[in-house]
C-alpha cells in the first residue's frame, strides 16, 4: 500500500546528539516533519519513523496494535543509541506516551524527554464500549487536524479503526503504570484548548513521573496538533534549548556533516 504524500518517514545524519520523534495515533510523520527538519538544520541526528498501520489507509491500521507501534520506535531508539553519544525522545499525543515508555524502559540511554499534548487515557463513554463495539463497528469519525491555524492540515486518517483504538486504550493503561519509572529531565508542552486530549492527561503525566527536572509550558494559541499550529516555533525553540542545556556539546547552528 503506497504511503500518503507527506507521510514518509524522515532521517537525518547529524552530530553526536540524536533525537527520536514519535507521531500520534492515526497521524503520520508529516505532523512532526517541520520539527524534525528544524533540529536537523541545527546539526542534530534525527529519526522520525512511520508507525506500522499509519500513513496509508485506516483499514491497514486495523491489523496493528500498540506492540507494533512501540516496537518501531524502540528499534529506532536502539539505532540512535548505537550511533550517538546522547539521545532524546520526543512525541506528540500517543507519540508522547511512546516516548515516555521508551524513557521508562531504557533508563540512562535516554537523556531527556519532550512531549506535546501527551495522551494518557481514552476518554468518554465510548471508551468503555470499545471491547464490544470494535467487533460490531469497524471505525468511527477521525480525530486528525485539530489545529487552530488557518490553512494548516494534518495528514492523517479521517476514520479511527476501533480495534486499534482498543489497543491504544490498553497501551495508555500500561504506560500510566510505568510513569513512576520515568526519571529523566522532562519538558511537557500542552494546549489548554485541545479537542482530542484534555489537559487532565498532561496533569496526570506530571503527577506520576519521578523526574525532578520538569518544565511545563502552556501553548495558548494552539489546539491538539500544536506542532503544525501557531505555537510550533515555540515548541521547536524550547526543545532545542532543553536539549542544549542537557547536552551542551550540541551544534547550535548548521550541520558539519552536510546532508
Amino acid at each position: 500500500m503506497p504511503v500518503l504524500p507527506g507521510a514518509e518517514p524522515y532521517r537525518h545524519e547529524g552530530g553526536e546528539v540524536g533525537v527520536l520523534l514519535c507521531h500520534g495515533f492515526t497521524g503520520s510523520p508529516q505532523s512532526m516533519r517541520p520539527w524534525a527538519e528544524y533540529l536537523a538544520e541545527r546539526g542534530l541526528t534525527v529519526s522520525l519513523p512511520l508507525l506500522p498501520g499509519h500513513g496509508t489507509r485506516w483499514q491497514d491500521m486495523q491489523l496493528t496494535g500498540w506492540q507494533d507501534w512501540y516496537a518501531e520506535v524502540d528499534k529506532a531508539l536502539r539505532e540512535l543509541t548505537a550511533r550517538c553519544a546522547r539521545v532524546f525522545v520526543c512525541g506528540l499525543s500517543m507519540g508522547g506516551a511512546l516516548a515516555l515508555r521508551l524513557a521508562a524502559r531504557h533508563g540512562d540511554a535516554v537523556s531527556g524527554v519532550v512531549v506535546v499534548n501527551p495522551g494518557n487515557k481514552v476518554h468518554g463513554l465510548a471508551a468503555r464500549a470499545l471491547p464490544v463495539a470494535r467487533h460490531l463497528v469497524p471505525s468511527t469519525k477521525g480525530i486528525a487536524s485539530d489545529i487552530a491555524k488557518p490553512g494548516s492540515v494534518e495528514v492523517g486518517y479521517d476514520r479511527v479503526p476501533l480495534h486499534a483504538a482498543h489497543s491504544l486504550r490498553n497501551f495508555f493503561r500500561l504506560v500510566d503504570g510505568e510513569l513512576p519509572q520515568v526519571t529523566q529531565p522532562l519538558l511537557l508542552l500542552h494546549s489548554p484548548q485541545d479537542h482530542v486530549v484534555p489537559p487532565a492527561d498532561s496533569a496526570r503525566v506530571l503527577a506520576r513521573v519521578s523526574s525532578t527536572d520538569v518544565t511545563e509550558i502552556l501553548l495558548e494559541q494552539s489546539y491538539h496538533v500544536a506542532t503544525l499550529d501557531h505555537d510550533a516555533e515555540r515548541i521547536f525553540d524550547e526543545s532545542l534549548a532543553f536539549i542544549g542545556r542537557l547536552a551542551p556539546d550540541v551544534v547550535e547552528k548548521g550541520s558539519t556533516t552536510g546532508g
